[in-house]
């Protein structure tokens, strides 16, 4: 299998080199024995790395991790290409495709241009594609894989947006307080103890989104302060 070593490469030349790799008689040793689980968690690294380049605003790394990013995708379909399911152009017109669906205010002429128009329409083509009828439907589409935070961020969005429940932050902190006196009540008894702050935590998050604010990056706000505050603790006791 013959390549070209170039100065600039495309698209078709990266999806040569990932064939190239997985060739089963001269391929890479590792490349070719790797399977959609054994680089899941790779493909989760690289997406965390992707978005501490984007939050650094660092355009040389940014440019790097989005490639090692790119590269899980195509590992993914490849994998499938061999299997005769689907390979990178079937992803790429599935996407193609949602994106043409979803932006009818582009594509065709429905004139509701606002952002909340938009997202409104964006919402309710993806539950007639997906054939969600249901609010549990939706509910169950949130996927299980997601970190805790984000899961309880998007299951709650989609009960208020099917009216099951309502974010009012008098009552949410009403319910924070109720939950903290329990937590004093069972501080000896650890599966107690974790019941509770699984309330305290879930209703927090509610009581973020009441008030507008995203419960991730107010996190990793406050994260990134204690790490400097820490740190200057622990430079005070080098001294």
């Amino acid at each position: 299998m013959g390549f070209e070593i170039k100065n600039r490469y495309d698209i078709n030349d990266l999806l040569k080199i990932v064939d190239m790799l997985r060739d089963k008689d001269h391929g890479c040793p590792w490349d070719k024995v790797q399977t959609h689980k054994t680089i899941r968690k790779n493909f989760i690294e690289e997406t965390y790395e992707a978005i501490e380049a984007i939050d650094l605003d660092d355009k040389t790394l940014m440019q790097e991790e989005l490639g090692d990013v790119l590269l899980q995708i195509l590992l993914h379909a490849q994998f499938e290409k061999e299997e005769n399911i689907f390979d990178f152009g079937d992803v790429v017109d599935g996407v193609a495709q949602k994106l043409v669906l979803r932006h009818p205010h582009i594509f065709a002429g429905y004139d509701n241009k606002t952002v909340e128009g938009v997202l409104n329409k964006w919402e309710e083509i993806k539950k007639e594609e997906k054939g969600q009828k249901t609010v549990s439907e939706t509910l169950d589409a949130v996927p299980k894989s997601f970190p805790a935070l984000m899961y309880a961020q998007k299951l709650q969005k989609r009960a208020v947006a099917g009216q099951l429940i309502e974010q009012n932050p008098k009552d949410i902190i009403c319910d924070i307080e109720n939950i903290i006196s329990q937590v004093k009540d069972k501080i000896e008894n650890k599966d107690d103890c974790t019941a509770i702050m699984g309330k305290l935590l879930f209703d927090t998050v509610m009581l973020s989104a009441s008030l507008k604010t995203d419960a991730e990056e107010a996190l990793a706000f406050e994260n990134a302060k204690k790490l400097e505050y820490f740190k200057g603790l622990d430079s005070k006791l080098q001294k």
